[in-house]
């Protein structure tokens, strides 16, 4: 995976910088410089506010802007006094050094918070294939969520489904794309459109608690997946790998892994689980938000969880079925025949990961499993046949006490060879795009870096799947092993 550039300023802003920083500095500067600085920085100024204006600023600049305004109020009572002749009064060093270091302060103060709250950059994929990308969506009846025999109680399906008992879905498809696409419009992130994506955006801070504006720049993002793409001509059909977000999250939370793994050759769908993710915005325009949320009780949250995690296991069985129909040919569409829905991955992250493994328990179809990170809601009563490979934060003190013997127990019950792989320097958001736009701070993101949590998160995943899917030959675990620590659970033992 190619390294991103990291870079945080555009040339607006980065002008904008310059010119705050040389009209607060031109005080100090010589005499005879200090008039054609003032000068030459204020028309700066003028030229990149008026450029970021039309092109929609960001907030962490309104500090470099307002220390700029003062310093330019300083610096315009002087030219005045002197046009009228009198002479300017300047305040003692000593008095104006403190003014100075302030709106200095506030001048640094932009990028910095730039660099915290950037604007997503995507790595870009690595594999042969361009990436391509659709957003499906199916209005799914009760019935086709049902779990063998079983089916949902009516006031489960009331209050998971709405009035109507069917259930919107809405599916984004990253694919492996024909040649030709250099020049195409990237796809923007969070949504189909930009629209779609500040309302996303907004839903997912009130979700998490956060100011809106810290997470302005998520809608500016651009991705590296060309919308409506073709899809390859050589090199399908493709194995699909089925993708659930985390708790209240959203569809396009790993957009970077799953570019990654489309332009080796596999199709990603990722699931907007309605109710349950901050917002899911459907094609005529309605908005379905989470009503998700955790009483403080230990006992009753679990309960929910295990709710929470069937639901999506059904929502993961309902979109494989209509995938199927794409796959073999009995949907229209330019993915129809393109899909190998006899090599089906289903993975998910945090709870997403939680309802992989109960999908994939209840749901033989599936033929491996990717955890992650993700607390084994849901699991007890029977045990997962096919192969799964579960990424984990380290962990410490603060982790669950309960969440390794659980996920330990899943593993260890398993009738394939299983894998642990723990990520030294990983947090619970290492496995998302959060890396990409929240600050570097260890207890949030891990500390391996914007790009290095992608890398080894998309990495993994791939050799695992490549292996269980694809049945590529080599040593599974050391290649698992380059990321972390590798614990290998066998049927009747751990190596």
């Amino acid at each position: 995976m190619t390294v991103s550039t990291g870079a945080t300023l555009s040339a607006p802003e980065a002008l904008t910088v310059l010119g705050a920083l040389v009209l607060v500095l031109a005080r100090w500067l010589p005499r005879r410089w200090r008039g054609p600085a003032a000068l030459g920085s204020g028309a700066l100024l003028v030229g990149s506010v008026a450029v970021l204006a039309l092109t929609g600023p960001r907030w962490q600049f309104a500090s470099v802007v307002g220390a700029a305004a003062v310093a330019g109020a300083f610096a315009l009572a002087g030219w005045r006094a002197r046009r009228s002749g009198r002479r300017p009064r300047r305040a003692k060093w000593w008095a104006a050094l403190p003014g100075s270091a302030v709106c200095v302060a506030l001048v640094v103060a932009g990028p910095v918070a730039a660099w915290a709250f950037p604007v997503p950059d995507f790595p870009g994929p690595t594999g042969r294939f361009p990436v391509g990308t659709r957003t499906l969506e199916w209005s799914v009846p009760a019935a086709d969520r049902a779990r063998g025999k079983k089916t949902y109680r009516a006031e489960e399906r009331s209050r998971a489904d709405g009035e109507k008992g069917a259930r919107p879905l809405v599916v984004q498809l990253w694919y492996p794309a024909g040649r030709g696409q250099g020049d195409a419009r990237r796809a923007p992130y969070l949504g189909r459109t930009e629209a779609e994506a500040r309302t996303v955006s907004a839903a997912l801070a009130d979700y998490s608690g956060v100011p809106g504006f810290l997470l302005d720049g998520l809608p500016r993002a651009r991705t590296h997946a060309v919308p409506g793409a073709p899809v390859a001509e050589d090199g399908g059909p493709f194995p699909v790998v089925l993708f659930s977000p985390g708790l209240g999250g959203v569809r396009t939370q790993n957009t970077a892994w799953a570019e990654e793994l489309a332009s080796h050759g596999y199709v990603v769908a990722a699931v907007d689980h309605p109710y349950d993710a901050a917002a899911v915005v459907l094609s005529d325009g309605r908005i379905l938000r989470t009503r998700v949320t955790a009483t403080g009780d230990p006992a009753k949250d679990e309960a929910l969880a295990v709710g929470w995690t069937r639901t999506r296991a059904a929502d993961l069985r309902a979109v494989l079925s209509r995938l199927e129909r794409v796959g073999s040919g009995g949907a229209d569409g330019p993915l129809a025949g393109r899909l190998d829905t006899g090599r089906v991955a289903v993975a998910g992250h945090s709870i997403g990961g939680a309802a992989a493994l109960v999908a994939a328990r209840e749901d033989a179809r599936f033929d491996a499993v990717v955890d992650l990170d993700g607390y084994p809601h849901g699991t007890d009563g029977g045990r997962v046949e096919q192969p799964v490979l579960a990424l984990t934060q380290e962990i410490g003190p603060d982790t669950d006490p309960d969440y390794l013997p659980r996920l330990t127990r899943v593993l260890e019950s398993g009738a394939a060879v299983n894998y642990r792989l723990t990520v030294p320097g990983a947090a619970h958001l290492t496995f998302t795009d959060a890396p990409l736009y929240l600050p570097p701070v260890p207890g949030v993101v891990g500390s391996l870096g914007r790009t290095e949590s992608i890398r080894t998160t998309a990495d993994a995943t791939r050799a695992f799947l490549d292996a269980t899917l694809r049945g590529s030959p080599g040593d599974l675990r050391s290649a698992l092993a380059a990321h972390g620590e590798v614990t290998v659970h066998r049927p009747g033992g751990v190596r």
